[in-house]
């Protein structure tokens, strides 16, 4: 680590006094990282209320230009109050950094959610993008224009509320047509006025908004390509294409946010009213499992009807029922299982060919990306294949069982819901006192195996949280396991590989996130994502457990055993 980053480091206390205030903070863990600041959860001393504290070391703010920006951030921010709006408690300084304290949103960004999920259902979409029109409307009403709505700007509370955030670049319409001239945005969400140098105002943010609504229903951006100077030639001249998955009132809608004339662009209020929010399933709340599965939409109609009547949800003005869940492009999920695989050999290989004669480097907290760590991971587990299965607990205190038969069963963390998955494949849902006969031996053996679990392993993982949404929850279940002479090898649904060692220390892999999560012995959570390592290497315990990923996962693939020295000659 530089010398600089470990000053930032040191400059930055453990117990942080605000004296206008006559307060002090906590500093506890990292939680992220962006532009000139750094992240950590902190703690009001006094009430114990945890907050999220921006801190941007003053060393970096060298020029005017920076110094001017951070005041105008502070002076948009401090002056909003909203439900989707991230809040903002207060702001000060001392002698090396200056602090602003906000709303701690734990479930990170609607960005982690899109690189887990890709594409989402039409219901999410519709449940997120009210909540993020309402904010927005909201600015607009206040007469702020954000400039960089993005989904790493959408924050996520625990209810999976949407908080809108960051606001470095945002500006205030000082006078009735008052067109801004500054270029500014993030390639895929920029409009094309800005682009052109033309002026711009509140329609940038309606252009951005359509840019979100495509990303979260089709799993990429519109404009996308391969260079920025490609994508911003697709923004001049309006050129994307809308999957024929879409359907019609979504299809209108992003149409009519992304215009190339901004004059042309609806207003918030306008798209509030739009019939993409009235043709198909509103739902009330969403659990916390759609982060990282899509939820059941069997289940959605029921939550929908305490909002909208039956007639409504049953049916579309196309004539067609609302979209049901299935495996991204159409793949089986065997045949998704073994993409995610190969594209994490395929990471792998990468990594440890770049760091192989440069691994003796330890990873700091500061290098490491708390947002990429795993949501769902093995905590317990029990072998009992000689007789019936393998039983685990996911971090949740869900429990699944992996018969000898190669069905699953995975009961959720609030002890009612069941899910079986059939030797085939399919997902049927039951609950601990609604089930098939035929079915009895397994929720027995589910039941033992949750027992056992409680009275004699080791208790870890976050306490159940029962909430309504509950029911919705479609959580990652396991895949594929082995044995080896060294460890335990758990492949879950959700593309996470994780090896727990004889050492008790383990690492979850995660090709989506494109990272690695390292468990140490006193259940410590280090994640870093590759590029990072790629970066600055890693020491010669991760390397390994890197490289003994690898061969086994070489092995599940029944891939030639190639270590990444060779695949780099």
């Amino acid at each position: 680590m530089s010398s600089n980053a470990e000053n930032d480091k040191k400059s930055i206390p453990d117990i942080i006094i605000d004296k206008t205030r006559n307060c002090s903070y906590q500093r506890l863990r990292f939680f992220g990282k962006g532009g000139f600041a750094k992240c950590y959860e902190i703690q009001h001393t006094g009430t114990k209320e945890v907050f999220a504290g921006k801190i941007v070391p003053k060393s970096m703010m060298t020029k005017s230009s920076h110094k001017e920006k951070m005041a105008q951030e502070i002076s948009i921010h401090r002056s909003l109050s909203h439900n989707h709006v991230v809040g903002f408690h207060s702001f000060f300084e001392d002698v090396s950094n200056i602090y602003i304290v906000l709303e701690l949103c734990k479930r990170r960004s609607m960005m982690e959610l899109h690189k887990r999920r890709k594409a989402i259902t039409e219901p999410e979409t519709r449940f997120f993008m009210h909540q993020i029109l309402e904010g927005v409307r909201y600015l607009h009403n206040n007469r702020i224009i954000h400039r960089d709505l993005k989904l790493g700007n959408l924050f996520l509370n625990d209810e999976l509320h949407v908080k809108i955030g960051d606001f470095g670049l945002a500006a205030r319409i000082e006078f009735e047509g008052e067109r801004k001239q500054t270029v500014c945005g993030t390639p895929n969400y920029i409009a094309p006025e800005i682009l052109t140098r033309k002026g711009h105002s509140l329609e940038v943010d309606i252009w951005s908004l359509g840019c979100i609504m495509y990303t979260l229903l089709a799993g990429k951006p519109p404009f996308e390509t391969s260079s920025l100077k490609d994508t911003y030639k697709r923004i001049k001249e309006c050129e994307y294409r809308i999957p024929s998955s879409l359907r019609k009132p979504a299809v209108e809608m992003i149409v009519m946010q992304l215009q190339e004339d901004p004059l042309k662009r609806p207003s918030v209020d306008k798209l509030l009213q739009h019939q993409f929010f009235t043709s198909g399933i509103m739902p009330a709340a969403l659990p916390l499992s759609c982060l990282t599965t899509a939820p059941r939409t069997d289940q959605l109609e029921k939550l929908a009807l305490q909002r909208r009547p039956l007639h409504q949800i049953n049916s579309n003005d196309d004539g067609r029922c609302d979209e049901k869940f299935s495996v991204p492009n159409g793949l089986t999920e065997s045949q998704s299982n073994r993409q995610h695989l190969l594209s994490l050999r395929q990471q792998l290989v990468k990594l440890l060919c770049s760091k192989r004669k440069n691994r003796l480097q330890v990873l700091t907290d500061e290098l490491s990306d708390p947002a990429a760590q795993p949501l769902v991971w093995i905590s317990k587990w029990v072998d009992y294949s000689d007789k019936y299965g393998f039983g685990y607990q996911l971090c949740d205190e869900s429990v699944g069982v992996m018969f000898n038969d190669t069905s699953k069963i995975v009961m959720l963390a609030n002890g009612v819901n069941v899910h079986f998955i059939t030797r085939e494949g399919q997902e049927i849902y039951l609950t601990m006192d609604d089930y098939p006969p035929e079915l009895v031996k397994k929720m027995k053996l589910l039941s033992y195996f949750r027992r056992y679990m409680s009275d004699y392993l080791m208790k870890t993982g976050a306490s159940a949280v029962v909430r309504e949404s509950d029911g919705l929850s479609r959580l990652p279940h396991l895949h594929q396991w082995f044995r080896s002479t060294l460890a335990v090898i758990m492949y879950l649904t959700n593309g996470a590989l994780q090896i727990n060692f004889q050492d008790h220390t383990k690492i979850i892999l995660c090709p989506l996130m494109q990272a690695v999560t390292y468990i140490d012995v006193e259940k410590n959570f280090r994640t870093f994502r590759f590029s990072t390592i790629e970066k600055y290497g890693c020491d010669e315990k991760l390397f390994n457990n890197l490289e003994y990923a690898l061969e086994k996962l070489n092995s599940v693939l029944g891939m030639p055993a190639v270590t990444p020295m060779m695949s780099c000659s």
